[in-house]
């Protein structure tokens, strides 16, 4: 039985949260892309991240804008179309 998209995200997303503290601070994780594979054994899940990311403190800008910058960075989690089983997660390159 192969699973539906809804389920694939849903797959997606539970895998993820489940070392989400790995990935350091994050927040507003949103659901970017969804694909099945030509061959229709994988989907491939793109969830996008902002991270919070320290401003390079030697560049002359104006003090209220030495805070923190939000940096939005994606992650593909591949999914076994027919189980639903994690089998990747990797850097979406833009």
């Amino acid at each position: 039985m192969t699973i539906d998209v809804r389920q694939a995200v849903s797959q997606a997303k539970n895998h993820v949260n489940q070392i989400i503290d790995l990935f350091g601070k994050v927040n507003d994780i949103r659901l970017e892309e969804i694909e099945l594979s030509s061959d229709k054994k994988s989907w491939f899940i793109t969830l996008g991240f902002l991270f919070d990311s320290p401003i390079n403190q030697q560049k002359t800008i104006p003090d209220i804008l030495k805070t923190t910058m939000k940096i939005r960075e994606y992650k593909v989690v591949e999914i076994d179309a027919e189980t639903g089983e994690l089998k990747s997660i990797k850097i979406r390159e833009l």
